[in-house]
């Protein structure tokens, strides 16, 4: 179904003394990152070195704002206003910007991390606050979510959309994600994750948690970088991508070719 796919893992989560997983390796296998804010991880010197890490490999940069939930890893639900969101995306995306200005380089996507990500999806006023931040900051931002109301907000309003496709993690029946306190919701085997990762690329078919068959579109791959064996996984489904012929490239790349290729 889908020839080629990007390839992104969120890294810079780490903050201070705390490292939660090995970005240098995970730079080599990626097309794009998801990089932290500074609000559920990420500090200045970490946005800084990892904005030069991902500018000498060649992989292209992304903003993943998230809750004001250090704690939480910005994980924990929060009720916050439309324009709440709006002006916490709007600081995460400028102090990220300040980096990548700093280092000759630009964000080129936008995803919202942990619990807003998922809010995105279904709860209107959280991806409207989402989509208003991008509207005013860059309209030119892609914003990487799953299908479903920001998806349906940025499209409307002329804004480029790439769906997500989680590896690793296990789907309901209805397309939305299972919740991450709820048992089987990540998935851990290896061989499981990498052929349901070529299955949705090349058929556009993920099983849901209750093995009900789901139509996916996918233009990018999440492997989480902060998962045990991160770094193996994401070695794994890369190679089984490319062994079934699919080409890894930045999403902006992936989504430009689209828009210019001519139907058969």
């Amino acid at each position: 179904m889908t020839t080629a796919i990007d390839v992104v893992a969120d890294l810079g989560e780490a903050y201070g003394a705390y490292r939660m997983a090995d970005d240098s390796a995970m730079l080599r296998l990626v097309s794009s990152a998801n990089l932290a804010c500074g609000f559920h991880a990420g500090d200045p010197r970490v946005m800084d070195a990892t904005v030069a890490a991902c500018r000498r490999a060649g992989v292209s940069v992304g903003a993943h704002p998230g809750f004001p939930d250090l704690v939480g890893f910005g994980r924990r639900d929060m009720t916050l206003t439309r324009d709440e969101i709006r002006t916490d995306v709007l600081y995460q995306v400028g102090a990220l910007s300040a980096f990548t200005t700093a280092h000759r380089t630009a964000i080129a996507h936008l995803t919202a991390h942990g619990r807003l990500g998922n809010l995105v999806v279904t709860e209107t006023e959280y991806a409207l606050g989402v989509a208003d931040a991008v509207e005013q900051f860059d309209p030119g931002l892609i914003i990487l979510t799953q299908e479903g109301e920001l998806a349906r907000i940025a499209r409307e309003r002329g804004l480029e959309v790439g769906i997500i496709g989680m590896a690793d993690r296990a789907y309901l029946d209805d397309g939305t994600l299972v919740p991450r306190r709820e048992t089987g919701a990540v998935i851990h085997d290896e061989d499981v994750v990498a052929a349901r990762t070529v299955r949705m690329v090349t058929e556009g078919l993920v099983e849901s948690i209750n093995g009900k068959d789901l139509p996916v579109t996918c233009d990018t791959v999440l492997v989480h970088g902060d998962s045990p064996g991160a770094v193996a996984l994401a070695t794994r489904i890369r190679a089984d991508l490319e062994e079934a012929g699919v080409r890894i490239a930045p999403v902006g790349e992936i989504l430009a070719d689209r828009s210019t290729a001519t139907p058969a």
